[in-house]
């Protein structure tokens, strides 16, 4: 008897032990929040632009708390393939997506078989969600007839991919179908066709659900983040929360709150309504007691969108690429510099900066290095963890020695320290002289920009150093054929990159 009961209380005091040491791990690993804007550019963020006409008040407090990058890069001008770069911590022209982005009905992009971030954590514990913008293909549930019907489950969406809840829409704004969908069903009863608008409200023709209205999304996915972000607060475990916004992307859709306010044009006012969402998000954080135990990030897919319209907002002394050449979908600066702030109270340095030159890919690294995991061989093949950039008197360098910038064309370019080799002519994007135009006009194949001093890309000095544009020629088809920009195995790519179009 005394021995069943010796060992009875020795059960429940290891059970109690091991319950506390889990709970104490819970508490050490942070929550992180990831907040994705979509077609934001370097310039409109009032931390990062002294001539901004915006003030990104929320934003800019962001990074009064931690510490801002000037020199950050979406993986691809364009936003389905930087998406797939920041939960696979791959460069996206690994994947099928050789160029463009996915449409209405595209099927899922991320294999089920690679590891995302999501899936990651949530196999080191944490809750995971997915709140917002997909845009990484779905595989609609079809009928007998091979004719897509919505009102079966979706699969190879963003719950078969390592999040624990989903609620959000399909891919862009102003691409249809036009549904919330919450985990794997669309939350609508009766399903109806919208018209096509233009304009800044611009969106296509497509089904629409009977709970969905274009102004309403912003605001409904902010309810639902923090609403996630209470409940997670109660807790013992950690949560990851993916936000990626709908906005400033089009439709440009400011609600009557910020109708005005920015003294610009209505893409300001749009970026405002950011602003404020990361407000919402920075306040729930703080009223629900987790502030000191949260990562906050917010960033950007990539530059900011022609349809904002930039000759108006210049006329009132706005420009969202900033010093920068360039728009959403170039090979140029303008095309993929974008604002990246991550706050970490009692970690980070308050108020501080980084000029290193990183990319959204970074992320799975980061995160596997918080939680002292060893990403697999084929994980994560182009992530180096920010965690020495970030934290004070790291014993470790961040160890990416060189960036791989992607157009929405799917033309390259390589960044090493200040040199920047664009490997095609023109913008390779949307932006005069387009690929078309550059062909046409005979200019120059590649590009070789000094970026300290030629911030604006306006000096082609290619011709005055043959030997380093071999180089980085040589140092990008390096990367494209071993799979991988990281240390480690080589691993294949999932199609045939071709480099000089």
């Amino acid at each position: 008897m005394r021995y069943l009961l010796f060992t009875t209380i020795t059960c429940c005091l290891l059970y109690i032990s091991v319950a506390a040491q889990q709970k104490s791990n819970a508490i050490d690993r942070p929550n992180i929040i990831y907040i994705l804007a979509d077609d934001m550019g370097y310039g409109d963020a009032s931390c990062l632009n002294e001539q901004s006409k915006i003030h990104t008040r929320h934003i800019d407090q962001l990074a009064a708390n931690g510490m801002k990058f000037t020199d950050a890069h979406s993986s691809s001008a364009v936003c389905s393939p930087t998406r797939y770069g920041i939960l696979t911590g791959r460069y996206n022209w690994r994947s099928d997506l050789q160029s463009g982005v996915l449409w209405s009905y595209d099927t899922a992009l991320i294999a089920q078989k690679r590891l995302t971030v999501a899936g990651m954590l949530k196999n080191n514990g944490y809750n995971t969600a997915c709140i917002g913008k997909w845009h990484l293909g779905l595989n609609w549930g079809k009928d007998a007839s091979g004719k897509i019907d919505f009102k079966m489950p979706i699969y190879n969406g963003p719950v078969t991919l390592g999040f624990d809840y989903f609620y959000g829409i399909t891919a862009s704004l102003d691409i249809p179908p036009y549904f919330y969908i919450q985990n794997d069903r669309i939350t609508a009863t009766g399903i109806d066709t919208i018209a096509a608008t233009t304009g800044k409200g611009f969106w296509r023709e497509g089904p629409i659900g009977n709970d969905f209205k274009h102004i309403e999304v912003l605001p409904r996915l902010t309810e639902k983040a923090v609403h996630y972000i209470a409940e997670q607060s109660k807790q013992s475990t950690p949560f990851f929360l993916y936000f990626p916004l709908p906005a400033p992307h089009t439709p440009i859709l400011p609600t009557r709150e910020f109708q005005g306010k920015s003294g610009t044009n209505a893409y300001g006012d749009f970026v405002l309504m950011v602003d404020d969402v990361v407000g919402k998000v920075m306040d729930a954080v703080n009223k629900n007691g987790i502030a000191n135990n949260t990562i906050i990030i917010f960033t950007s897919d990539n530059g900011c969108s022609p349809m904002a319209d930039f000759n108006e907002l210049q006329s009132f002394g706005h420009n969202p690429s900033y010093v920068f050449r360039g728009t959403k979908a170039d090979i140029y600066e303008g095309g993929h510099r974008i604002p990246f702030i991550i706050s970490w109270p009692g970690k980070i340095r308050t108020g501080s900066s980084c000029d290193s030159t990183i990319c959204l890919t970074d992320f799975m690294a980061t995160c596997a290095s918080i939680l002292n995991y060893r990403l697999p061989e084929d994980a994560g093949e182009d992530s180096y963890s920010l965690l020495p950039l970030v934290l004070p008197g790291s014993k470790t360098n961040y160890e990416r020695t060189f960036t791989i910038h992607h157009s929405i064309f799917g033309e390259f370019s390589i960044r090493q320290g200040k040199w920047k080799l664009a490997i095609c002519p023109g913008s390779g994007g949307w932006s005069h002289p387009t690929p078309v135009e550059a062909r046409e006009q005979v200019l120059p194949s590649v590009q070789l920009f000094d970026i300290e001093k030629d911030a604006a890309e306006q000096h082609n000095v290619a011709a005055q150093h043959p030997e380093l544009v071999k180089r980085l020629i040589a140092l990008t088809q390096q990367c494209i054929s071993d799979g991988r920009s990281t240390q480690g195995a080589k691993q294949k790519n999932d199609a045939a990159v071709i480099l000089f179009k």
